[in-house]
């Protein structure tokens, strides 16, 4: 069975959520809720905050069910 994945992305990165591996630590929410809040639809607003700050927030993720990739630029950028 393929692992379920949510995508949310902004010009520079794309936020990938597995909600399978979600520990519910509430780490992402409590240190960045513009970017994720749980009592909003979708839960993750990729252009809610600057994209360093984003990443440094997903890096702290006990378990690892978020993650980013970094978008390649599109010509001419």
């Amino acid at each position: 069975m393929p692992v379920k994945t949510h995508k949310y992305s902004n010009k520079e990165i794309t936020i990938v959520w597995k909600p399978e591996a979600c520990i519910h630590s509430k780490i992402c929410w409590h240190g960045l809720r513009d970017v994720f809040d749980p009592a909003r639809k979708p839960w993750i607003v990729a252009d809610a905050a600057d994209t360093a700050t984003i990443m440094a927030q997903i890096d702290k993720c006990p378990s690892g069910a978020l993650s980013y990739i970094k978008n390649e630029p599109a010509d001419g950028e």
